[in-house]
């Protein structure tokens, strides 16, 4: 298409979008116009579907409600574009510049082509094809309940781009760059978003069930009430990520062995069962004032789980993975954490220290059963007036703990570590005996 056409086209347009007689609507299906200066062009409601728009200058066009089904845009510039329910489906896009582009309610899923030649039935047949937005920068972009779903989306920058709403079922978004986006009630489940950059981003109420977080970058990321209900969660960080997964989004197993410990707990042992969850995944699950006592929790994993005011008396937690786990004012007294990964816990408030053991008559024996926190690591924790009074704490490591204010009296602290602890306020037993072996 010439310059000349083009402008003619372009012309009719405008006049047909104004109700002007001798106004046509633009119908550039298929045309090639790659390398075309449109800047500020208004193609809205445009018929462009197949075009070849590579390399084209878009930037603050109006293209809402554009046909651009299957439209080739790789390394097109349409920074601050008005993409605004349009058709992108199977659109090519890789490495194309969408910095503060409106694509609020555009469909950007892929599509099917009719296509002819010898193949299919009578010659024609069907050609599914997938958008393709691998590369593209998409920050500050707004894509508010946008259509993206099984898009390839791979090595994208979407920092601080408004997604609430949107749909990504099934897209990858692997290495993708996503600082400070906002995904509120976006619809995530199944997609692939290993190695992403997610720092600082808002996942409220995001549907994240089955989605690959491997690696993923969640550092200060706001993940409340968001479905995570067999994400894979390995190797993320997520230090400072406000997230945490109610027992719904876990197995039916860890549903049904936690339901049955609480009736256990409730009828006095008649019924139910003591919760066996040896080496059971239940990281940053949401446990939040439960009644857990008793259970066994051995090399389970709590990573970042919320365990605020929850009694977990005489509880089994050796060797567990509590790193980051926020136990404050929970009850542990007599629980066994020998050799738990406790590094960055928070236990403000806390009781771990001894429990007077009853007899089969209900009445106290007189016999202390201490908290067992043998080999514990507990670097960099937050152990702000906890009640360690009577625990066994020998060979623990409190490198770098806040211990301010902390009840440490006749708790067993030999070979215990306190480099850099800030012990302001703690009472401390006395210092064991070195002669005493």
């Amino acid at each position: 298409m010439t310059p000349h056409e083009l402008v003619a086209v372009l012309e009719k347009h405008e006049r047909w979008l104004k109700n002007k007689s001798g106004g046509s609507r633009a119908n550039l299906t298929m045309a090639n116009m790659e390398g075309s200066n449109l800047s500020g062009v208004n193609l809205a409601q445009g018929k462009l579907s197949g075009a070849n728009l590579s390399h084209c200058d878009l930037s603050n066009a109006n293209l809402s409600t554009a046909d651009l089904f299957a439209a080739h845009l790789t390394k097109a510039d349409l920074s601050g574009c008005n993409l605004y329910r349009a058709d992108l489906r199977g659109a090519h896009m890789r490495g194309a510049k969408m910095k503060r582009a409106i694509l609020r309610e555009a469909d950007l899923r892929g599509g099917a082509l009719l296509y002819g030649g010898q193949g299919g039935k009578g010659g024609k047949g069907l050609d599914f094809v997938r958008s393709d937005l691998s590369g593209t920068d998409f920050d500050d972009a707004s894509l508010t309940n946008a259509n993206l779903s099984g898009a390839d989306l791979t090595d994208v920058s979407m920092n601080g781009a408004d997604c609430e709403g949107a749909l990504l079922t099934g897209a990858t978004l692997m290495r993708a760059s996503m600082k400070s986006c906002n995904l509120a009630r976006a619809d995530l489940r199944g997609s692939n978003l290993s190695g992403v950059n997610l720092q600082g981003a808002v996942l409220r109420d995001a549907n994240l069930t089955g989605a690959m977080l491997a690696g993923a970058n969640l550092r200060n990321a706001d993940l409340q009430g968001a479905k995570l209900e067999g994400a894979d969660l390995a190797g993320a960080d997520t230090t400072g990520a406000n997230l945490a997964r109610s027992a719904d989004n876990f197995s039916v197993q860890i549903q049904q062995a936690l339901h049955s410990h609480y009736t256990w707990i409730n009828t006095n042992g008649t019924m139910g069962a003591r919760a066996d969850l040896t080496g059971a995944d239940l990281s940053h699950i949401d446990l939040t004032g439960v009644n857990l006592s008793g259970a066994n929790l051995k090399r389970a994993n709590l990573s970042g789980a919320k365990m605020r005011e929850a009694l977990l008396i005489m509880c089994d937690i050796s060797e567990a993975v509590l790193a980051g786990a926020d136990f404050s004012a929970a009850i542990l007294d007599g629980a066994n954490l020998r050799g738990a990964n406790m590094d960055g816990v928070r236990l403000d408030g806390a009781g771990v220290g001894w429990v007077d053991i009853k007899g089969p008559d209900g009445q106290p024996t007189g016999r202390l059963w201490a908290a067992n926190l043998t080999g514990a690591r507990l670097t960099g924790s937050s152990c702000v007036r906890t009640n360690l009074r009577g625990a066994n704490l020998s060979d623990c490591d409190f490198s770098n703990a806040d211990l301010t204010g902390a009840i440490l009296s006749d708790a067993n602290i030999r070979d215990a570590k306190f480099s850099g602890a800030n012990l302001t306020g703690a009472s401390l037993p006395p210092p064991p005996d070195p002669d005493d072996d």
